[in-house]
């Protein structure tokens, strides 16, 4: 995608210096720091500590970290134990993301079928890359598919705007490129559609208020910043034509796990007759699980998260505390918002129900035995 005309992407391999490189969102939308991933110690904390975020780019920075350990210093050369620990490390760092597990196992297999070292790291980037790149493909092809959706507003309404409500942060910064929730978006105002965006603030850390907000204006789409609790107001009114969110993982049954608030945008959506759909590349999808309430495990963050609240003062990046300094504060980052409330999910393979025959019908290469 193009920041103010330059082509950038949230991670990437500087092929002169050798090292792996992200954008660290923590400092976005006010200032553009990037950070070197030179060790798996520094992947894990760039993915723990929200320097990387966003299932498909927790994805591709823990295969990018696999390449990392191989290269990092004190690397123990072609010792399996010593790469399989550092492997396992690198897939505890976040527990809701189906795609750091699969991104880490994918480069790790391709790895382990070979003895020599240096065909070890030559491997690892190489396939590491791919996963990059693919994301990148399958974001593309998610806009694709989910454009028709907004395109099919757009003549109802005889070219007025397309009114799409998002939550968090499900674009390129999220992923490599496009996004998943925001490729259908991108897609349609690249074709001329006019579309408006009513992006979530998205507490605790405002990743729409902040993120998705920052890359929209970037690219030119109108959008408006609203409060967490604004969306079931302005749907009542007539105000959103569509929803559509990302996922962290989604279960072949179609439960879908994102951040934390989307349960209540779907049941707000389901009662005023709005379409809910779920963006995501098959990468997310956790193919072993149906009920996502009992089998996908929610990550509690650093209460302090919910304490302060970051922005910029008088030329720098602050955080201030907001509530009681005695009171306590508890961090759930994501809901699991069950499949009878999902519309369908925008696939890189096309659009389909949010039951486990539909998705298994477009995925049966992901078929496992029960």
């Amino acid at each position: 995608m193009k920041v103010d005309g330059k082509d950038m992407r949230p991670i990437w391999y500087d092929d002169a210096l050798k090292t792996v490189q992200v954008i660290d969102q923590r400092f976005l939308p006010h200032e553009m720091v990037v950070m070197d991933l030179n060790t798996v110690d520094e992947t894990i904390y760039a993915i723990k500590e929200m320097v990387v975020r966003g299932a498909p780019l927790i994805g591709a920075t823990g295969a990018m970290g696999v390449y990392v350990s191989l290269v990092q210093p004190g690397n123990k050369k072609a010792d399996n134990d010593y790469f399989i620990t550092e492997c396992n490390r690198l897939k505890d760092a976040r527990p809701t993301a189906m795609n750091l597990v699969w991104g880490v196992d994918r480069v790790m297999k391709a790895v382990l079928v070979h003895d020599d070292y240096e065909m070890r790291v030559s491997a690892a980037l190489k396939q590491a890359l791919e996963v990059v790149e693919e994301e990148a493909v399958n974001c593309r092809k998610i806009g694709e598919y989910g454009m028709p959706l907004i395109e099919a507003v757009s003549k109802k309404k005889n070219g007025e705007p397309v009114n799409i409500l998002t939550h968090c942060n499900a674009g390129w910064l999220a992923c490599v490129e496009y996004g998943t929730a925001t490729a259908p978006v991108y897609t349609a105002f690249d074709n001329g559609i006019n579309v408006h965006v009513w992006v979530d603030e998205t507490r605790p850390l405002n990743q729409g208020s902040r993120l998705t907000a920052w890359e929209l204006g970037k690219h030119g789409v109108d959008h408006t910043v609203i409060t967490d609790n604004a969306g079931g107001h302005i749907m009542q009114h007539g105000m959103v034509d569509l929803v559509i969110v990302g996922t962290d993982r989604t279960t072949r049954a179609g439960d879908v796990a994102n951040k934390i608030g989307t349960y209540l945008k779907a049941l707000a959506a389901k009662d005023n007759q709005i379409p809910f759909y779920v963006a995501l590349p098959s990468s997310t999808f956790d193919w072993d699980i149906t009920d996502g309430i009992a089998d996908i495990p929610i990550e509690e963050r650093d209460p302090d998260e919910i304490r302060y609240i970051q922005g910029r003062c008088n030329g720098k990046i602050e955080q201030v505390l907001v509530p009681p300094s005695d009171s306590r504060a508890a961090n759930h980052a994501f809901d699991v918002t069950p499949s009878r409330l999902v519309t369908g999910f925008i696939t890189e393979r096309g659009i389909c129900k949010a039951a486990e025959a539909d998705i298994m019908a477009l995925f049966p290469d992901k078929k496992r035995d029960k």
